[in-house]
């Protein structure tokens, strides 16, 4: 049997899953930082982001090593991609 699409649509969950991650520690940072109690902020995030993750992880393996591996493509991927749109751009100080 052909597994390609069911490993298509994990890495596409690792892309997801990614995004969730990582744009959420972007978030907290952003509202952590500028908290009066950022300890809250930190340890809660962590707790959801990384519950959700791992949740996920393991709804999408199915118990399969290949598709818990597209998964862990798709995560980063999706990392990558958080990364690429919340960077600072540079200013320019020609005007």
């Amino acid at each position: 049997m052909n597994d390609t699409p069911m490993l298509i649509v994990a890495g596409l969950a690792g892309v997801a899953l990614g995004g969730m991650f990582f744009g959420g520690l972007w978030w907290t940072l952003q509202k952590g930082m500028a908290s009066d109690q950022p300890a809250a902020w930190f340890g809660g995030s962590l707790l959801v982001r990384m519950g959700l993750a791992l949740w996920g992880f393991y709804v999408v393996s199915g118990g399969e090593w290949p598709r818990m591996v597209a998964c862990l493509v798709g995560f980063a991927i999706g990392r990558g991609a958080v990364t690429w749109f919340t960077r600072q751009r540079p200013i320019d100080r020609r005007a």
